[in-house]
């Protein structure tokens, strides 16, 4: 028979354990309010299995009992704002323009769910506008800044994921987050302004810093390029009196944008906010006198470089002793005294092509080196390839730079004449800063002439 009822004083202290009652057998109705204890519990806790329920909900989100959350306690409004800041999550900025503009930088690492909210203070955004930097992350899912230029302006920005970034939440009093931006940077020998257009022109090494990039609004965060190389040193002449070296050929020739003739003309570069190096190539030495054969490579100009684009340096030309070779490179250096063969063009290979071969050897006259324009001329002929026109440089420029480089565009990275054969002649020198080759030194120990040196020529939208 079932035990319905234990009077308290049949059990002693103790006496029963809970391995001793079976699970759900004992209800609450059973015991009248107040009469357990918990110093009748062992170690007066309740196992979370033997609850109902083993969790709890905020915000929407289930937490199993026993686990630790962090609460947000919402944003914490910082003192008034009046110079540049950057920003911690989950706090709000009351931001005083009344004395001139304020960037207001994001910050480095963001998380799902991380806040920030930006007031006008002084009713002054449209005067003097607050611009949120980016700082690595999208905004709106864009690589853009944003920028407030309304009076009373009020937003919230909120972290989503890489794919958004930070997303406007709440806006009051706000016109266009995506204000017009434009391309800001630095860097070059030359900088000059022409139209809405800034132009830096590298006619050494050094960097190109961009500190801030346009948008659809403003300008595209895209740049304009003109990269020459340098130019393939001309070769010596033979010491017979006879076979004169050939001529260098002109560096490699990339350019992108709209100032390039086409069909050389590439795709512009989209920029980020970020240091570029600029290399700026050296030409190649002038082969010595009685030039041997099979030596026209150590001719060979140096290489430019600005972001992804690499122009070879120009072929060197080879000399008047046989085997005569000419170099390969951005544009081929010519060969001279027969047998030999020309070196060639757009080398490494690519699209636009940068250069032409240089032209073929002869017994006694060399050829000319390869230019961007056209092929060098072989058989005895001493032409050289010519150069190609780029506006990059706009012709009312208020300084010319060196050679040709002044406005007509139209030497850049042509090849070098070959010798003519007159006794003990020089190679004439490239021109400095177009990617020139040297001309091929004369027959009777003409040593060849050095190359020019090449160029880099950046332009892009700067205002509007």
């Amino acid at each position: 028979m079932a035990l319905t009822k234990l009077p308290k004083d049949g059990l002693a202290t103790d006496s029963v354990s809970t391995s001793q009652i079976e699970d759900g057998t004992v209800q609450n109705q059973e015991f009248s309010d107040g009469t357990i204890t918990s110093a009748k519990l062992a170690d007066s806790t309740i196992a979370n299995a033997k609850l109902s329920n083993s969790s709890f909900t905020i915000n929407g989100t289930s937490v199993n009992l026993g686990a630790s959350i962090t609460a947000n306690a919402g944003v914490e409004w910082q003192s008034v704002i009046t110079s540049n800041t950057t920003m911690v999550a989950n706090r709000g900025y009351i931001v005083n323009t009344s004395g001139g503009a304020i960037s207001m930088t994001l910050p480095a690492s963001a998380t799902i769910g991380d806040t920030i909210q930006i007031k006008d203070y002084a009713e002054t955004f449209a005067t003097n506008n607050l611009t949120i930097l980016r700082n690595s992350h999208k905004i709106q899912g864009a690589t853009i800044n944003s920028i407030l230029t309304t009076n009373r302006a009020s937003v919230t920005l909120v972290y989503a994921d890489a794919t958004k970034g930070w997303l406007f939440t709440d806006e009051h009093n706000v016109g266009d987050l995506e204000g017009p931006a434009y391309t800001s940077a630095t860097g070059g020998n030359i900088v000059t302004t022409h139209g809405d257009d800034k132009i830096h022109v590298f006619t050494s090494s050094g960097n190109f810093v961009v500190s801030s990039t346009g948008n659809s609004g403003g300008s595209p965060s895209a740049i304009s390029y003109l990269v020459v190389a340098g130019g393939g040193g001309g070769g010596g002449g033979h010491d017979n009196g006879v076979a004169g070296g050939a001529g260098g050929g002109g560096g490699g020739y990339r350019t992108g944008g709209i100032y390039g003739p086409s069909p050389l003309r590439g795709s512009t570069i989209t920029v980020t906010s970020q240091t570029y190096p600029v290399t700026v190539g050296a030409g190649g030495p002038g082969g010595p006198a009685n030039q041997g054969g099979g030596t026209a490579p150590s001719n060979n100009g140096s290489t430019s470089t600005f972001s992804t684009i690499t122009s070879a340096g120009g072929g060197g030309g080879g000399g008047g002793n046989y085997p005569s070779t000419g170099g390969s490179g951005g544009s081929g250096g010519g060969a001279a005294r027969a047998p030999g063969s020309a070196g060639s063009g757009n080398t490494p290979p690519v699209s636009p092509p940068q250069g032409n071969s240089g032209g073929g050897s002869h017994p006694s006259v060399g050829a000319g080196g390869g230019g961007i324009g056209g092929s060098g001329a072989g058989g005895g002929s001493t032409s050289g390839g010519t150069g190609a026109p780029n506006l990059i440089w706009p012709t009312s420029a208020a300084t010319p730079i060196s050679g040709n480089i002044n406005g007509n565009g139209t030497n850049w990275a042509h090849g070098k004449n070959g010798a003519p054969g007159s006794p003990s002649s020089p190679g004439t020198a490239g021109d400095a800063n177009e990617g020139n080759g040297g001309g091929g030194g004369g027959g009777n120990n003409g040593a060849g002439g050095n190359a020019g040196s090449g160029v880099v020529i950046l332009r892009y939208k700067y205002q509007n």
